[in-house]
């Protein structure tokens, strides 16, 4: 044990140069005391823990896709493990959209990076978890005091409160584990923008408790799985910018960060985020922190739109990619540029 807690506390401190602060401890009623899956420890073998740091960060930016449909639907995989160099794909093992065979055929001995679709600001009711849970955790559904009311626009979503001790032990001690043991290099976590609403909303209203109650479940997630990659999606404000976990700067915990909708149509804001990120100079594993952009054109023909994006978007300095549309994402885009 001791020795994990010293591998997680280099692997944190390494995220953040100049960053430094005690190993983060996880007491009170947020501690994880629910028995993990078979999966967690598979996971993160021990032996795996002393190079943690090195595995940080993104050797190369991009290409890189988003595709959320089966392998079937992806279609050639071998053309898309050459032509992208990370693959954000959704590992849920009850979704089979992917075997792990497949994943380890998209990362290609290693070249790429494979990361899945990690929902940890809201709960989906097609996913397995809404409805059941192993023994000593509690579902979706059955956890009606982490609900935080539907998510407009979304109908099978919930909205739930990243502080609740019960959902936060779900997520560690189940839903990650299962994506982990699927092979992947790490999570593509969505909805964290949960932790900037307030609660002068009816969308989803976060106090103060769930919204450092995300930071401190991704610094969780962190500690858990110290090997893998972590990248945020959205919810690049100053309330993750210069948010604090556990003594440690939030930003040290990630190894990228990407934004949709940010050229098309063009978000100001978002990009004036990005650029923030970016000027902290973040070196994850020693290498540059990954800062993507992803926006939606309509179909893969929408050449125009999608070219003025790619430019902007490596103007910046971010690295783009171009698809469908945010519910869609089952086709993949080979841009000729």
């Amino acid at each position: 044990m001791r020795a994990r807690n010293l591998a997680v506390l280099a692997v944190l401190a390494n995220g953040c140069s100049g960053s430094t602060g005690a190993a983060p401890t996880d007491g009170g009623a947020n501690s994880d005391a629910a028995p993990p899956d078979a999966a967690a420890d598979a996971a993160v073998p021990d032996g795996a823990l002393p190079d943690a740091a090195s595995s940080r960060g993104f050797p190369v930016s991009g290409p890189w896709v988003s595709f959320y449909g089966t392998a079937a639907e992806m279609g050639d995989l071998a053309k898309v493990a050459a032509t992208f160099r990370v693959i954000n794909l959704d590992a849920d093992p009850d979704g089979a959209n992917f075997t792990a065979a497949q994943i380890q055929q998209l990362r290609a001995g290693g070249q790429n990076r494979v990361i899945s679709y990690l929902n940890l600001g809201s709960c989906e009711m097609f996913r397995s978890y809404w409805s059941t849970a192993p023994a000593g955790l509690v579902s979706c559904s059955a956890n009606t005091a982490a609900q935080l009311g539907p998510y407009q626009g979304y109908p099978d979503e919930v909205w739930m409160n990243l502080g609740d001790a019960d959902y936060q032990n779900l997520i560690l001690q189940h839903v990650a584990p299962r994506l982990a043991s699927m092979g992947v290099d790490g999570f593509f976590l969505d909805n964290l923008e949960l932790v900037e609403h307030g609660t002068a909303t009816s969308d989803g209203p976060c106090d103060p408790a769930c919204s450092q109650g995300g930071l401190d479940l991704v610094r969780k997630l962190r500690e858990k799985f110290p090997a893998l990659l972590i990248v945020m999606q959205n919810a690049t404000s100053d309330r993750t910018r210069l948010g604090s976990t556990g003594g440690l700067p939030y930003p040290s915990l990630l190894d990228g960060i990407s934004h949709e909708e940010v050229y098309v149509p063009p978000d100001s804001t978002a990009q004036g985020e990005l650029a923030a990120w970016r000027g902290l100079g973040l070196t994850p594993g020693g290498r540059p922190f990954w800062i993507a952009t992803e926006d939606y054109v309509g179909s893969c023909t929408a050449t125009s739109s999608a070219q003025g994006a790619y430019d902007q978007s490596r103007d910046a300095g971010f690295s783009p990619y171009a698809t469908d549309q945010s519910a869609g994402q089952r086709v993949v885009c080979y841009w000729p540029f």
